[in-house]
């Protein structure tokens, strides 16, 4: 592979370095002929004169070793816009530059941006579309710790403000927002947003905006993120908001499981088409978050989280769950399919939280082929989550909680391995259970609990089941019918 760079422009021709090599020797002056030729075209095709001289003298002289793997028609390495990978020198200006370099690629496929071996400090950038950023292996991106160098944007228009705050919130470290077709992949490099500074001012409520994100997409589409590790978020670590056709896999995720506040691993947030596969994620809050806006703000906004695939994924949560749907669900979830996942060390499994006032519903959810290893409750539905943005929330807004399977639950060393609080406001509809076994810590009664929930229990399970339920033999047949849907056993002392 030729390679020609440049501060502005690199191309690559396909040839092999052994038939170059033999060109050159046998035929010199052909040669030669041929870089004229190409020079000359890349010099109409320049701004100046100067930078077809740069392209150039860059071919010919180029350093060895600067070539990584090459995934779109035009590559570029950081330090081409004078980016320092010391951990030292600000690189926000390059990685601009950068990225102003590639919007002008839109037409001929985009353009990559090479993060070579080094850690390259910045403060918060924005990407654009056609572009694959790609961490070589001992790369590490790092978030500036001065709150003051991270830009204020608006709050999301379906949580009404800030998360934390009302007003504007802090921008993400690494941003998109209306782009198409993006890659984050490598070599297993890092991006680290050393939140430490960030959850020690958030504990002593220095903080006057809603922390950020490491990674935030908005209103895009085609996005896709394998390869990388991210760590010490700031806050939810990746974060893609009203966006369709978002794959992440094979992604390292983690924060420290404990004093960590909020740092979700993934929380797609009124997505559409989404796929997580073949990740471990190791997190201060929820491994994994679906979420769809919040109360009134959420309603009024509209936007579902629907068609989303998490698989074969392993996650520890020792503060909270290992996949949550909501509580923010304003806007609706459905059709989500969580399977061939581990959850291990974590205060809860898989669990679905709402409240009166959030509106909306949760429907058609499947938990298939799930993994409990050292759980406090493996099984969460709670309709009282009363966590609002304000006071303005309209309290007969009621969620709709219906279709939800469990198939292929098994575990060792749970406490409670369900826990489904329905209300006489927000019941629990058409619920299954098949295939589960689940290995105690506490075996005591109200291991199984329910409140105001309707379903069934096809073939043998363990533990016992609720009184709550109908049961059918593995055939599907009716073996007995419940006349208790509103009986309430729910006991939070285990």
């Amino acid at each position: 592979m030729l390679e020609i760079l440049s501060c502005n422009w690199r191309f690559h021709f396909q040839h092999s370095r052994r038939s170059v090599l033999a060109v050159v020797s046998a035929h010199k002056a052909l040669f030669t002929l041929l870089w004229i030729v190409g020079f000359s075209s890349l010099f109409l095709w320049q701004r100046s004169a100067v930078e077809g001289i740069q392209i150039f003298l860059w071919a010919a002289w180029r350093p060895p070793g600067t070539a990584l793997p090459m995934l779109r028609p035009v590559v570029f390495n950081l330090t081409d816009f004078g980016g320092v990978g010391d951990g030292i020198t600000m690189n926000t200006e390059a990685f601009k530059r950068a990225v102003a370099a590639i919007s002008k690629f839109e037409k001929r496929g985009g353009a990559q941006l090479n993060v070579q071996p080094g850690r390259w400090l910045t403060a918060p950038f924005n990407l654009t579309s056609h572009l694959t950023l790609f961490l070589a292996e001992g790369a590490v991106i790092l978030g500036v710790e001065d709150e003051n160098l991270w830009p204020l944007m608006s709050p999301l228009p379906s949580y009404g403000y800030g998360r934390e705050h009302k007003g504007p919130r802090y921008g993400s470290l690494i941003h998109g927002q209306k782009i198409v077709d993006v890659v984050i992949t490598g070599h297993n490099g890092t991006i680290d947003g050393q939140g430490k500074s960030w959850w020690t001012k958030f504990r002593r409520r220095s903080l006057n905006y809603t922390r950020g994100p490491l990674i935030q997409f908005m209103w895009s589409k085609h996005i896709k993120i394998s390869n990388v590790t991210l760590m010490n978020s700031p806050f939810w670590t990746l974060h893609p908001y009203d966006c369709k056709n978002i794959t992440i896999s094979n992604v390292t995720i983690l924060a420290p499981i404990s004093e960590a506040p909020n740092t979700d691993g993934i929380d797609p947030d009124s997505c559409e088409n989404v796929v997580i596969e073949d990740c471990y994620i190791s997190v201060g809050d929820d491994g994994i978050a679906i979420k769809s806006g919040w109360d009134q703000y959420g309603i009024k906004y509209g936007q579902s989280s629907t068609n989303i695939v998490v698989r074969n994924v392993i996650i520890r949560s020792l503060v909270s769950a290992g996949v949550s749907i909501g509580s923010e669900m304003s806007g609706g979830i459905s059709n989500v399919t969580v399977e061939n996942t581990h959850i291990w060390g974590s205060r809860r499994g898989v669990r679905i939280k709402t409240a009166p006032g959030r509106g909306g519903y949760v429907k058609n959810i499947s938990y298939h082929n799930i993994t409990f290893d050292n759980v406090r409750v493996g099984i969460v539905i709670k309709t009282d989550y009363n966590e609002h943005p304000d006071d303005d929330f309209d309290p007969n807004a009621l969620p709709v909680l219906s279709n939800i399977t469990y198939d292929g639950i098994h575990g060792q060393s749970v406490r409670v391995p369900v826990r489904i609080q329905g209300s006489e406001k927000i019941p629990v509809q058409n619920v299954t259970f098949h295939d589960i076994s689940i290995g105690l810590t506490y075996k005591k009664k109200h291991i199984f609990q329910c409140s105001f929930v309707d379903g069934r229990v096809i073939g043998s399970i363990f533990p016992v089941p609720c009184e709550n339920l109908d049961r059918y033999d593995e055939n599907g047949r009716l073996v007995m019918r419940s006349s208790s849907q509103n009986v309430s056993d729910i006991d939070y002392d285990i």
